[in-house]
């Protein structure tokens, strides 16, 4: 019986092919080892901003793809709303899109949560009109006389002559945001000063639907909102003194997009970083912040930035209860 030198060939062939396929296989398995994420499980509990929302919410889907034994879950009650769940001891995370105010200390330190806070991300807040309303830029006076307290402005032509007289719709975040916070400080001078006459939402996808769906809608929020609903809005350039200038990636990057620039951050409690899951979540979500902001339609960090937040999160003291 003759011997076929084919048949040797491919068998040969086969069984390279499983020692490659092994080979390959044993790598994978290395590489999830040493990420030490696959094994984890328990909880991880996350809420706050709904600025930050979109953010948090790419860093957990990534997370849950690659730990599917964690359970991740991502509420937007508004950074107010975020902090007081956070205080009481309920959240091992908080979303904020401004910095913890001294009473939110005040009530962390009162229950015994210390914690640390690591910026995640950089946004401009977008002044948006309806697309019918044709505004290209306005002064950040002119902006104070629209949203401050007991401003009775109704149409935009009240305050200079050039702009549409279309009757106003005003719509915005409401009191538990940081946005609204934000936005009340550099724009009317004091946070919280704001007139009241609007329709407010913790809802950033309310407020689009809202400004969108009213010839005469004009409102703020978060930049990702807007970039993910260009098609449906007009965004307002924002003078400052300097000239017009519209939020963008570049122009919040490089601090031109004044005074409506601002970081982002993730406040975790020391109680929560005990947890393994907590810790390995913040962990990729810092190495990989550049990713999941741009997948939020955030701006991202500057190198020196993400160095700050990763070491913060390295370091081994304890939070104080009060920010670094």
């Amino acid at each position: 019986m003759h011997s076929n030198p084919r048949f040797k060939f491919s068998v040969t062939a086969f069984f390279a092919l499983l020692i490659a396929v092994a080979l390959v296989a044993t790598g994978c398995g290395d590489s999830d080892s040493d990420s030490g994420s696959s094994d984890l499980s328990g909880t991880v509990t996350i809420d706050g901003s709904s600025t930050v929302y979109p953010f948090a919410q790419a860093a957990a889907e990534s997370f849950q793809s690659s730990n599917p034994n964690v359970k991740i879950t991502v509420g937007e009650s508004g950074t107010g709303g975020g902090f007081e769940k956070f205080c009481a001891g309920e959240t091992d995370i908080s979303d904020a899109s401004r910095p913890i105010k001294d009473e939110e200390i005040a009530v962390c330190k009162k229950n015994g949560i210390t914690y640390k806070e690591a910026q995640v991300a950089n946004d401009g807040i977008a002044v948006v009109t309806n697309k019918e309303l044709a505004v290209k830029c306005m002064k950040v006076d002119e902006l104070k006389q629209l949203w401050e307290k007991g401003s009775k402005v109704s149409s935009l032509n009240q305050i200079n002559s050039s702009f549409p007289s279309t009757k106003l719709s005003l719509y915005g975040p409401g009191t538990d945001s940081g946005t609204f916070d934000f936005f009340t400080d550099v724009i009317n001078g004091e946070e919280g000063n704001s007139r009241t006459d609007y329709q407010p939402s913790e809802d950033d996808n309310i407020t689009v639907q809202g400004v969108e769906g009213d010839a005469g809608g004009l409102g703020y929020f978060g930049l990702s909102y807007y970039e993910q609903n260009k098609d449906k809005l007009n965004v307002v350039s924002v003078d400052d003194g300097d000239g017009c200038v519209a939020p963008s990636t570049e122009t919040v990057q490089d601090g031109t997009y004044k005074p409506l620039s601002r970081p982002l951050f993730m406040y975790f409690s020391d109680k929560g970083l005990s947890n393994p899951a907590v810790k390995g979540f913040l962990d990729q979500a810092l190495k990989n912040n550049a990713e999941y902001a741009e997948t939020a339609l955030m701006v991202p960090m500057t190198t020196e930035q993400s160095d700050k937040a990763t070491a913060t999160l390295a370091s081994d003291e304890a939070g104080s209860g009060a920010t670094e």
